[in-house]
């Protein structure tokens, strides 16, 4: 996740607790499945994640469970994350990249992903909507036919992300590939008593305990997200406590 900016006006405050979306009747009412019966026909998992921390909140145990099942995992960070805390001068641009690099690089070992296949875009955190056509351009390179393609939810409310969504999109169904979203600043905004008519279809994957340990190990690995010397961090407990469920949910 990065700083929200102005463009994600959805996303302030501290947003509905856990216990809140745990007691809405659309959770109750999800479709759900244990992970590993979704991942037995898939070849290949391949993540698009537009900042360092987006692919372990949202799908983070689901790569952990594919994994185990020796199935190849491959993320591509759009972005570096490195606007994290653009207004803190204690955190330029240029000490951010190099820290969620790294906690990135903690993140993938703890779910059992191979960081030799890591590809980072830079593409520059906050500036993905106005270079989504190469954005496009560079996913085709990486991108096949028999893959699994997850992303963030093209309407999840943060600008980086949907546009994410919307290139992967794209970019899977020029060449066949079978593409899904996560939601993840989702949580945030939406009324858990209601839901939203855009989570149609949305089905719920249950994770083993031992996925489940790992995506908190990964989670634990962003540990510039989850403190700030000064200031809120964005991983705040309450925001953590959405992505540490044994479920994960999916988008068609």
């Amino acid at each position: 996740m990065a700083a929200v900016t102005a463009a994600a006006r959805r996303i302030h405050g501290p947003g509905p607790a856990e216990s809140e979306w745990q007691g809405s009747g659309w959770f109750e009412r999800l479709d759900c499945a244990p992970a590993q019966t979704w991942l037995a026909r898939v070849v290949r998992l391949v993540v698009v994640s537009p900042h360092p921390d987006d692919e372990t909140l949202g799908c983070g145990g689901l790569m952990a469970e594919a994994t185990r099942m020796g199935i190849p995992v491959h993320v591509v960070s759009v972005t570096d994350g490195e606007a994290c805390y653009a207004d803190d001068p204690a955190w330029p641009a240029t000490r951010a990249r190099h820290v969620r690099r790294a906690e990135l690089d903690g993140a993938l070992s703890a779910l059992g992903v191979d960081v030799s296949g890591l590809v980072r875009l830079d593409l520059g955190d906050g500036r993905v909507r106005d270079r989504e056509a190469e954005l496009e351009a560079r996913l085709a390179v990486h991108l096949q036919r028999e893959d699994t393609v997850l992303t963030t939810w093209r309407f999840d409310g943060h600008p980086d992300h949907e546009a994410c969504g919307r290139a992967v999109r794209r970019v899977a169904a020029a060449i066949g590939a079978h593409h899904v979203e996560y939601p993840v600043w989702a949580w945030h905004w939406i009324d858990p008593a209601h839901g939203d008519a855009r989570l149609r279809g949305a089905s719920g994957l249950v994770l083993s305990p031992g996925a489940r340990a790992a995506k908190c190990r990964a989670l634990d690995a962003f540990v510039s997200q989850r403190a700030r010397d000064r200031g809120e961090p964005i991983l705040t407990p309450r925001i953590l406590a959405r992505f540490e469920r044994g479920i994960e949910v999916l988008l068609p």
